[in-house]
């Protein structure tokens, strides 16, 4: 965590009494600081101005999500963050800033809430200049823009093959204070750390993986890609990926496309904390077509896949670490679900899980 700057912590009620609001451009009396108001939730970062002017400004920052999450400023030489502050705090801080564009994201997870969507851009510029009123007037900078043109990752299966039955989960004392927040969903969670899809219970079998995605920003993500592999009781199963999943569901950021380099699960308040805490090469949420002994069985199973460090150690291949984000990036997980509203997969527990103990990847030939 870098050195905080002049930061205070208060409840939401005082924060919001204290907010000023820019409009077409956010002004100062003389001598006096700009005051910008900031809101984080899941997963926004929203500005009541996209643009001051040059001088002291004084950010005040209000976490209306339902996680932890904190602000950061960063550009021209300046970096700057809060701790994170919890659901419903806030906290102000202030600075001197030099023209030119700055960006604002929230930094918690190592980068992982920016990954998902956690940022935005703030414009200096002179008394003259104009921004747009209210919360939501951002700017998108070139840097931003260069990255919404997108990248590509060809992940390759390998090494020993297991599948995850189901089991109750190793580690829950661990998981039991980051599922208070996860509200409805709490419930299925719990049942799950009983008798779910991340256990020990393995089987050893064989198969293959291979896929390209493209990570190009919201509804234009892509993939293409292929599994085979039969299971522990001799079935033969096939799954073709030709689409992203886009739809969010609560506290699963951007459940649906590709996401490169993300950091979550475990302690990070994002996805489950059923898999301990992980890097990821790429992180893939998907429709497939499946099919089992060459029959089909849907054209709408719902499937995640990651590429992320490793989880499950060597011989037993039982899960091996709570906090398991500095292993080697080489377990690729393929899990499948039935699709809304079908029912479960012919498979124990109605779902199907495989991880590729040896698996990598590598930027694709354009």
């Amino acid at each position: 965590m870098r050195p905080i700057y002049a930061v205070a912590t208060r409840n939401v009620a005082g924060a919001l009494a204290a907010l000023v609001v820019g409009g077409p451009i956010a002004h100062r009396a003389p001598g006096d600081p700009v005051v910008v108001s900031a809101r984080l939730w899941e997963w926004k970062v929203e500005l009541s101005a996209s643009t001051v002017p040059a001088g002291t400004v004084t950010f005040t920052v209000t976490n209306a999500g339902t996680i932890p999450h904190a602000f950061e400023i960063e550009g021209h030489g300046m970096e700057k963050e809060t701790d994170e502050i919890q659901p419903g705090s806030s906290a102000t801080f202030t600075l001197t800033l030099k023209l030119g564009t700055y960006e604002v994201y929230c930094p918690v997870g190592e980068g992982s809430h920016k990954k998902l969507g956690m940022e935005t851009h703030l414009k200096v510029a002179g008394a003259q200049s104009s921004g747009a009123p209210g919360y939501g007037g951002s700017e998108m900078s070139e840097s931003h823009e260069t990255a919404e043109k997108g990248q590509s990752i060809r992940v390759t299966s390998g090494g020993p093959v297991i599948q995850i039955l189901p089991g109750p989960f190793p580690f829950p004392d661990s998981a039991a204070p980051i599922l208070q927040a996860f509200g409805d969903e709490r419930e299925g969670l719990e049942s799950q750390v009983k008798n779910g899809p991340y256990s020990n219970n393995v089987a050893p079998i064989s198969g293959s993986f291979a896929f390209t995605a493209w990570d190009k920003g919201a509804v234009r993500d892509s993939v293409d890609g292929v599994s085979e592999f039969t299971t522990q009781d001799g079935a033969r199963w096939k799954l073709v990926l030709d689409r992203v999943q886009t739809k969010d569901v609560p506290h699963h950021p951007r459940f649906g496309g590709v996401i490169l380099g993300l950091y979550y699960h475990g302690v990070t308040h994002v996805h489950t904390p059923l898999v301990p805490t992980i890097n990821s090469a790429v992180a893939l949420w998907a429709f497939g077509h499946l099919y089992k002994n060459g029959t089909l069985v849907t054209d709408n199973a719902m499937v995640h896949v990651m590429l992320l460090s490793r989880t499950r150690r060597d011989g037993d291949f039982a899960l091996a670490c709570w906090n398991c984000s500095r292993n080697k990036i080489e377990e690729l997980q393929l899990q499948i679900l039935p699709g809304p509203g079908e029912p479960k997969l012919d498979a124990p527990g109605g779902f199907l899980f495989v991880n590729w103990e040896k698996s990598s990847s590598r930027k694709p030939a354009s």
